[in-house]
């Protein structure tokens, strides 16, 4: 027996961070993704592999099934002679808390075969963890949110890009995802492009940062969630390009960070949003293909066009 699953990458075009308190947000689905095929076997083991885009392993990893069952009992980890690595560890505490919210699962006498394998490489930064947490909620046949909440934390958004193959409007209400597949009235994608910034950021990380180190601006994030709708409903590159100054400058006082434009790309005569967490992975730019080269003579190779990368 053999299933498979996918789920799409993800990118945070509005209301980053401010997500995480419950303002309206606009996210995209991209092009790649991740697939996760689950074979069943005879044995009680899960032989686990995992592929990036360019059809390397980077993570091989067999272990019996009662290993996920145990894993945070301290006498079993130490009588079991096995040093699980971060990306292992992490595995097996995603699989656990599955188990818990579905008790059915993974308690059959026969194990189970799994092909993970990514469709863009791994610093991109476009949800290598939400699409793997979709997918095994699915394969589990269990809640995304709350395997997401009881493992990686966050807003929520990238599990529901995932299972969307639309832009979307997300807000997380009273603990409850509130998901709105929209229509973008955007008649000037061709000027819009995506560009790496050479490192990928811990979303994680980045999460715990801004809880500790936010101003406390309910207005601000009020703000942010109007500006998401005006993105919405925008016509004009113009008008585009204004939007995104405005939401720059909204982030930047709420998180006491300089925008992407004034550290790096000053002198860029478009304009650029930071996306999703500030600092690392992917920013969106306008302009044309000749501005391209502005970047790569800054050292940033990897640019993609909004239609290569949007769903």
């Amino acid at each position: 027996m053999k299933q498979k699953f996918y789920s799409n990458g993800k990118l945070l075009i509005t209301g980053e961070y401010v997500v995480l308190d419950g303002a309206n947000a606009l996210a995209l689905p991209t092009k790649f993704g991740q697939s996760l095929v689950v074979e069943t076997i005879e044995k009680p083991l899960i032989i686990w592999k995992s592929i990036d885009n360019k059809g390397v392993i980077w993570l091989d990893f067999t272990f019996e099934i009662d290993e996920i069952l145990n894993i945070k009992n301290t006498s079993f980890l130490k009588n079991s002679h096995r040093i699980f690595n971060d990306d292992e560890m992490r595995l097996l505490s995603i699989l656990e808390e599955a188990q818990k919210l579905n008790p059915k699962f993974l308690t059959f006498n026969s194990g189970f075969k799994i092909t993970t394998k990514l469709d863009f490489p791994r610093d991109w930064g476009l949800g290598s963890s939400s699409t793997l947490i979709n997918n095994i909620a699915s394969w589990a046949n269990v809640d995304a949110y709350t395997l997401l909440k009881n493992t990686f934390k966050g807003s929520g958004y990238d599990v529901a890009v995932a299972q969307n193959n639309h832009p979307i409007l997300y807000s997380y209400i009273n603990n409850k995802p509130l998901v709105e597949a929209i229509n973008l009235k955007w008649n000037f994608t061709e000027k819009l492009f995506f560009v790496h910034l050479n490192k990928k950021q811990n979303s994680r990380e980045a999460i715990k940062h801004y809880q500790l180190n936010k101003n406390n601006q309910s207005d601000i994030i009020q703000k942010i969630g109007f500006l998401t709708i005006r993105f919405t409903a925008c016509s004009s590159l113009s008008k585009f390009e204004e939007l995104i100054v405005e939401h720059e400058n909204l982030i930047s006082e709420l998180i006491g960070q300089p925008p992407v434009k004034e550290l790096l790309f000053k002198d860029y005569r478009g304009s650029i949003k930071s996306l999703g967490a500030w600092g690392g992975d992917f920013v969106l730019a306008t302009g044309t293909e000749e501005d391209w080269e502005y970047f790569r003579k800054k050292g940033f190779h990897t640019i993609v066009s909004f239609r290569e990368m949007i769903l």
